[in-house]
């Protein structure tokens, strides 16, 4: 155990102070927990092995479960990647800084446990003015999953990662909630054809217009598996403490679905809860159920998903319902991180 030291950054302007003691931290091989556009990060200085160790430990994340490597600058980008393909340029002209990873061959610069021992790197450039100023402070590449227990939903505050890591790490800069709330985009130049092996903050439709046959390979992997391409890509990943329950079918089927499963786990004796956008929620008065208000917008949706997931965690409740969304644009990614979270289990109405 450690003592976590907190302190409060502008997420805009960051100060210098706070930022320098982070940055110390990282070189001397701590860990801290930074926020990105995308979600909060736990970092620690790639290009040592015993501290990205640590981020395993801290997380009880398997050593089979890759972590994405977060630059500041281009220059940077062949210390941690070799072969580079002239597409990775054009493809990070385009949308770095920003929630685009890319899977390149990994440089003997980065230790093995980076990568789960596989031949590759995962690399993005974050937006997130405390993301950027951190790295910059630091002058290294750092190693940084989400700031988040294994297998728990992702850090988009830094009150998620206290309650699931104070007492682990040395550090936390809170810099206020993230903006997307879902991770980033992956995507892999190592193979013949590229390939999104994990959906998020870029949408599909925006890389599709530089790659027009671009597919996502969407799989569900066990924690015991070797292999593993990229982060997000396990069976049981982002998941609540309570069972989630997820519902997915037409709109007019939907939502009595629903009801009468919440209906039915209530007379078993279940607390129940349940994640709807606004326009839904009035749909389900008269249940004694805990309702969470997920927003209007995919983008309002997507900023409170996980935070709403442990909001209801946090009132005890035994089962959630929740149902799926459009698979275009950020719903896609909301899909992807939704069945992880139901252990791949869908409920067809």
């Amino acid at each position: 155990m450690v003592v976590t030291r907190v302190f409060n950054v502008s997420p805009t302007s960051p100060e210098l102070e706070p930022i320098q003691a982070a940055a110390d931290v990282l070189r001397a091989g701590g860990l801290v927990a930074f926020p990105t556009e995308t979600v909060y990060g736990l970092g620690a200085n790639a290009l040592d092995s015993e501290a990205v160790g640590r981020i395993f430990t801290a997380k009880g994340r398997p050593a089979s479960d890759p972590i994405i490597l977060h630059l500041y600058q281009m220059a940077q980008l062949e210390l941690v990647a070799q072969d580079i393909p002239d597409f990775a340029y054009e493809l990070a002209g385009q949308f770095w800084p920003g929630p685009l990873t890319l899977i390149l061959s990994r440089h003997p610069n980065v230790p093995a446990n980076v990568s789960a021992g596989m031949p590759t790197v995962a690399v993005r450039m974050p937006s997130h003015p405390v993301a950027v100023a951190l790295l910059k402070a630091t002058n290294l590449p750092v190693a940084a999953p989400s700031a988040n227990r294994f297998a728990r939903p992702s850090a988009t505050s830094a009150d998620h990662v206290r309650q699931d890591l104070d007492g682990r790490i040395d550090i936390i800069l809170d810099g206020g909630a993230a903006v997307i709330g879902v991770e980033s985009t992956i995507l892999d130049l190592t193979k013949e054809q590229a390939v999104v092996l994990r959906p998020g903050g870029v949408p599909l439709e925006a890389l599709q217009d530089l790659i027009p046959n671009l597919q996502v390979v969407s799989k569900l992997l066990r924690e015991d598996e070797q292999g593993i391409e990229a982060p997000g890509m396990l069976y049981r990943h982002y998941s609540p403490r309570a069972e989630l329950r997820l519902f997915d079918g037409e709109n007019a089927v939907l939502i009595p679905a629903m009801r009468e499963d919440a209906i039915k786990q209530a007379g078993l004796g279940k607390k129940v809860g349940m994640l709807l956008p606004h326009d839904e929620s009035h749909l389900v008065d008269g249940l004694d159920i805990n309702v969470v208000d997920l927003g209007t917008t995919e983008a309002e949706i997507s900023h409170r998903l996980f935070d709403a997931m442990r909001q209801l965690d946090g009132a005890g409740v035994d089962v959630i319902l929740v149902h799926g969304f459009s698979r275009t644009g950020l719903g896609l990614a909301l899909w992807d991180r939704l069945l992880r979270a139901a252990e791949g289990r869908v409920i067809s109405v």
